[in-house]
């Protein structure tokens, strides 16, 4: 159903790449155009394969397609389980024209991107994301990486795919909670940037959380359409693209007090979110009333509001010093001066961090 097909480019000059949106899209979009070899290392997940595996293969008609399979969640994340992905490369007796294809979340995404780029010193790689929290953002960008026990994405590569392809058809095996926590890194996009998107999101969610594919189609559009003009302006993070981690500090300090994989990532960006934004209140940059309107989106998702029971703020402040967004040892946040505006800064009051801390430890 090419009629709600939506196109995009991320533009990075002569390694640009186009982003398709639409319905139906696997097993019937060709992709071989994107292979520059014969080879082909399809890497997805057990919980993905049984659905998505085949059609994903008629994407490639007329190359050698092979497949890794590996263990499904973020605690597979790691060294060990990214071995998985070189030992098959190797047993295939794949060349450094190969090309590596990510089929399933931002967990196979990051694992596969970074693959990508170690094997035999970079090879090229496609996106094919099946969750909407991968679709809006991980897929988009060139992040890759694994985790470490002390730290989430610690260990990675900056490596752009040939091209992203996004099939809303993929959301249907989603379960609620999966799709809510796609709709936080949506929201995050009319937090940062763009206001008008975050009015029609606060008319649209309840048709998101539904699945009707004209809104999930223009959502995924708007989102991928932000990221890719903010990663266009600073790939490697240099400045810029640092406000697409509004709520990701909070966030991913709470993803490693629980372990990884018992807070989806976007369950955890969406409470970062709301501490974000208490604490841009606390520091005079937004109204009660923009908090507010942060809160009740965030709440209509079905988002957590609360950090886990027994995180505490010291915590938070030990998690939150292992971030890449720090600089010689200061903290630095993603907030916001106004809705559609972030603002990375290190000018955080610590009493007023406390302040919010305290409000979303549950036990304290």
């Amino acid at each position: 159903m090419r009629d709600s097909l939506r196109e995009l480019t991320v533009e990075l000059g002569d390694r640009s790449y186009p982003i398709v949106i639409g319905q139906g899209l696997l097993g019937s979009y060709d992709l071989s155009s994107f292979v520059s070899g014969s080879q082909v290392m399809i890497v997805t997940n057990e919980t993905v394969a049984p659905l998505y595996l085949e059609s994903a293969r008629a994407c490639f008609p007329g190359k050698q397609v092979d497949t890794v399979v590996l263990p499904d969640g973020e605690k597979y994340k790691d060294w060990q389980t990214l071995n998985r992905i070189f030992d098959g490369l190797l047993e295939k007796r794949h060349s450094r024209k190969t090309t590596l294809v990510a089929l399933g979340g931002g967990v196979i995404g990051d694992m596969t991107g970074f693959a990508a780029a170690s094997y035999q010193r970079g090879v090229s790689f496609i996106q094919i994301p099946t969750t909407l929290l991968s679709q809006v953002d991980s897929s988009v960008g060139g992040k890759t990486g694994i985790n470490h026990p002390l730290g989430k994405n610690m260990i990675g590569a900056f490596h752009q795919p040939e091209v992203v392809l996004i099939d809303t058809d993929s959301l249907r095996s989603l379960s609620p909670r999966e799709v809510s926590a796609g709709l936080a890194e949506i929201i995050k996009y009319g937090l940062i940037r763009d206001t008008d998107f975050l009015a029609w999101l606060e008319q649209e969610i309840t048709s998101l959380i539904d699945l009707e594919t004209a809104a999930l189609v223009e959502a995924i559009y708007r989102s991928c359409a932000c990221k890719a003009d903010v990663v266009a302006k600073d790939e490697r993070e240099g400045g810029l693209r640092a406000i697409l981690n509004l709520g990701h500090t909070f966030g991913h300090a709470i993803e490693t007090f629980a372990g990884y994989g018992n807070w989806l990532h976007g369950e955890a960006v969406g409470t970062g979110m709301m501490m974000a934004a208490d604490l841009s209140l606390r520091q005079g940059m937004i109204t009660e009333e923009d908090r507010a309107r942060v809160v009740c989106i965030i709440e209509r998702a079905k988002l957590p509001g609360l950090a886990p029971v027994g995180m505490s703020p010291d915590d938070f402040l030990r998690l939150m010093a292992v971030d890449k967004k720090n600089v010689d040892g200061s903290l630095r946040l993603v907030l916001l001066r106004r809705l559609g505006d972030a603002v990375v800064t290190d000018a955080v009051d610590m009493r007023e961090l406390d302040a919010t801390l305290r409000v979303f430890c549950s036990e304290v």
